[in-house]
């Protein structure tokens, strides 16, 4: 398993990791065939990711027709068209979930909040085991811009994953921002052809194969574990009566 200069790490370790799916939702606001600074980046994890055998997959949500709503099937609920359903069956087959947005004025793209608010309507579905769907599977974010914020978003983007089930890893964010105000995005030329903007950055570089990484670790170990212990957790039990020794709100 070679190196290379965007991870360092020797070929040393024989984790097997090859069972596991990722998938990257890249939520640039670029329609394809257009470039996008956030592609390039996630370009990075999902060159790890190949490389020790993960099955990889990338969507370009502005490309699908993503209808706005909080319900699993929005042409139930009055949507002409709505391509989530597709994309939901790619969520549901992944171990490993790394979400990748540009930052716009301080925030998230605006398809980012379109894909956490539909990936909020599954949140009350549960698995085999009785838990929230999400149990089992790991998420990470990637953030690109050219304005301060990479951790302001990836504060929510993690935040909001978590809360619909997801395990977070240590580290599980990374990105890269240029100077402030106008001016070149991550895998821009240099204006005298020397490399690419952001490339050579060892802080971006560092931290995306450190998140990468833990993805992976921590994906491992859930799956060899068979997911979360479901004592305690379980909404079909909660459900059924069984409170799991839940506190009398009148207890002191």
């Amino acid at each position: 398993m070679p190196n290379d200069k965007n991870d360092p790490h020797t070929s040393s370790d024989q984790t097997d990791f090859s069972d596991l799916k990722a998938l990257t939702i890249n939520c640039t606001l670029k329609l394809s065939p257009e470039g996008s600074h956030t592609d390039k980046l996630l370009g990075i994890a999902e060159a790890i990711l190949a490389r020790n055998g993960v099955a990889i997959e990338q969507v370009r949500l502005v490309d699908h027709n993503i209808a706005p709503g909080v319900f699993p099937d929005m042409t139930e609920h009055g949507a002409d068209q709505d391509d989530w359903p597709n994309i939901w069956e790619k969520v549901k087959a992944a171990d490993i979930l790394v979400v990748g947005t540009p930052i716009w004025l301080g925030e998230k793209s605006s398809v980012c909040q379109r894909l956490i608010e539909r990936l909020y309507a599954h949140s009350g579905q549960t698995n085999e085991k009785g838990q929230y769907v999400f149990y089992g599977k790991v998420g990470g974010c990637i953030v690109t811009g050219n304005e301060d914020g990479i951790k302001h978003v990836g504060m929510g983007v993690l935040y909001s994953l978590q809360h619909v089930g997801y395990t977070i890893p240590p580290q599980a964010d990374a990105g890269w921002v240029g100077e402030a105000g106008p001016g070149p995005s991550y895998g821009d030329a240099r204006e005298d052809g020397e490399g690419y903007i952001g490339f050579d950055n060892d802080f971006t570089r560092r931290n995306t194969t450190f998140m990468t990484w833990n993805l992976m670790h921590m994906a491992r170990m859930l799956k060899n574990a068979g997911g979360i212990p479901a004592h305690g957790n379980s909404v079909d039990l909660w459900n059924d009566g069984r409170r799991f020794d839940a506190p009398n709100p009148e207890y002191r």
